[in-house]
């Protein structure tokens, strides 16, 4: 799915200089993959690279076989228009706010997703996300947490091969958090879907998550510099 080397982020901004590091990362279809860690340590960045949106600084290698019979893509070589095909075809991307289209409502934002992918799958049932009474309300009439459980559902719409989810689950209590990451799991593993879920909750995925990544960090003396390495941890 992904094969990753050498992989460099960098970001300066009014003398504070954040520096963002991956030797070496493999992720295969179907894996579930907690990323893992405190604020500020890079796990929003690390997502937003592997979802095409947010290009590295350097990196030797930074491939993905979207089908497993089909072709390996460098992702270093592809043009901006050709990363937003791949985007739209392959990923599903759950942000933080859940980022739903305004104009339309809860029914609408999700069967926009899954046309966009080809419109050829079925219709996730809302009910399995506890939104079906709000089918018919747009995006500004919703809770937080419906927002959150909408784009869940979006972001599943037309079976993706890869689900990005960043803190997915925030603005929802414990238990619920954890049933729709069951409902999530569940998907992905009827579908072998690859998921890979930020969360600062490092319990919440016990049991769900096969692989995890986590990052050490190292600040200047002054605070001006944040060093940040990711790796795998054995779960």
């Amino acid at each position: 799915m992904f094969n990753i080397e050498q992989l460099c982020f960098d970001r300066e901004k009014n003398g504070f200089h954040f520096h963002l590091q991956l030797l070496k990362l493999s992720i295969s279809k179907g894996d579930f993959v907690a990323v893992v860690g405190d604020s500020g340590c890079g796990k929003s960045t690390l997502l937003d690279i592997l979802g095409l949106i947010l290009p590295p600084s350097s990196v030797e290698r930074f491939e993905m076989t979207p089908d497993e019979d089909g072709p390996t893509l460098d992702l270093r070589l592809m043009p901006a228009r050709r990363l937003a095909r791949i985007r739209r075809q392959h990923l599903g991307y759950v942000l933080q706010g859940g980022g739903l289209l305004p104009f339309l409502n809860v029914a609408e934002n999700i069967k926009l997703a899954q046309l966009l992918r080809g419109g050829n799958s079925e219709d996730l049932p809302l009910s399995a996300f506890g939104i079906s009474a709000q089918a018919a309300k747009k995006p500004q009439h919703l809770s937080g947490g419906q927002r959150q459980r909408v784009a869940i559902a979006r972001a599943l719409a037309g079976n993706p091969e890869v689900v990005l989810a960043d803190e997915p689950t925030a603005a929802v209590d414990k238990p619920t958090a954890r049933h729709l990451c069951e409902v999530l799991s569940t998907h992905a593993k009827k579908n072998r879907t690859t998921v890979i879920m930020v969360t600062h909750d490092h319990a919440l995925l016990d049991g769900i998550a096969n692989r995890r990544l986590t990052f050490s960090l190292t600040t200047s003396s002054d605070g001006s510099r944040v060093n940040t390495h990711v790796h795998e941890v054995a779960i």
